[in-house]
């Protein structure tokens, strides 16, 4: 017998489709393991598309490590609302960003949540965050294909899609190709892969160093029939800005990682707009 639909969920329901009809693309960016730099794709991502004019917002659902107020050197500030709406901190003219991070002053204290909870607070940043009228929405998700990830392409049946991360080696892209799947038969479309850490140039003499292997995630994107939207050498000081809060995409866009992460980005936009 189902199960009877309340009166709040139908009205949280209807918000969410509300506010998610203003935002012209969804895109959920996953990976199929912790450590091949999700999250750092994701800020740069945001980052960059807020760079080009674009409105955008970040969302961040990795809801036991909510890393992207630290890259974006936004620890500390709290998010305020009202009875009817919480407002997302605003970067800049062209991007806002949400995270469980910005919910609680005290960052050492782990969230000890089940599935249920966890959907819940999802459905709320969804619905009740004034997001307003935006271009993009880039919502980073925790490794793998659990509750977080499950939850957005069930809630967002007009997701856009998704972008998944992987590293080159051999352990990385077989949980990527999952991912893959897991969107498939979830019927969210797969924007295309990208390769992270593919590679890394000697500082001293500027010989290419295949640290972790390379092709890997072009080669999963052939063999599973999605794009693969561009390769990111692995660059230190992405690491060094990111742990100093300081936007690597915007102070180092001449780089050659920088370079990588806007043709990812400009990949990105003309797949998506070339649409409409």
């Amino acid at each position: 017998m189902p199960v009877p639909i309340s009166r709040e969920d139908e009205e949280r329901t209807k918000r969410i489709k509300e506010r998610m009809s203003r935002i012209k693309f969804k895109i959920l960016v996953m990976s199929g393991k912790g450590g091949v730099g999700k999250t750092s794709v994701a800020v740069n991502m945001a980052l960059a598309l807020s760079s080009l004019g674009k409105k955008t917002g970040i969302l961040d659902i990795d809801i036991h490590g909510p890393n992207v107020p630290k890259m974006l050197g936004i620890e500390g500030v709290t998010l305020y609302g009202n009875e009817n709406s919480i407002e997302p901190f605003k970067m800049n003219e062209n991007l806002v960003v949400v995270s469980i991070a910005l919910l609680s002053q005290d960052t050492d204290q782990p969230i000890i949540w089940r599935g249920p909870l966890k959907t819940a607070l999802i459905k709320q940043f969804l619905g009740d965050v004034n997001w307003g009228e935006l271009d993009y929405l880039i919502i980073d998700a925790p490794p793998g294909t659990g509750d977080e990830p499950l939850s957005i392409c069930q809630i967002l049946p007009d997701l856009t899609g998704t972008v998944i991360v992987t590293t080159p080696q051999d352990v990385a892209i077989l949980d990527s190709r999952k991912s893959v799947i897991f969107s498939q038969k979830l019927n969210a479309p797969v924007i295309g892969i990208v390769e992270n850490m593919s590679g890394f140039k000697c500082p001293k003499c500027g010989y290419d160093i295949a640290l972790f292997g390379k092709g890997g995630g072009e080669k999963a994107a052939k063999d599973l029939h999605v794009d693969f939207l561009g390769d990111i050498l692995f660059d230190p000081l992405v690491v060094e800005y990111e742990d100093k809060g300081r936007p690597y995409v915007l102070e180092r866009k001449d780089s050659s990682t920088g370079k990588a992460f806007f043709n990812i980005v400009r990949n990105i936009i003309d797949k998506l707009e070339k649409r409409i």
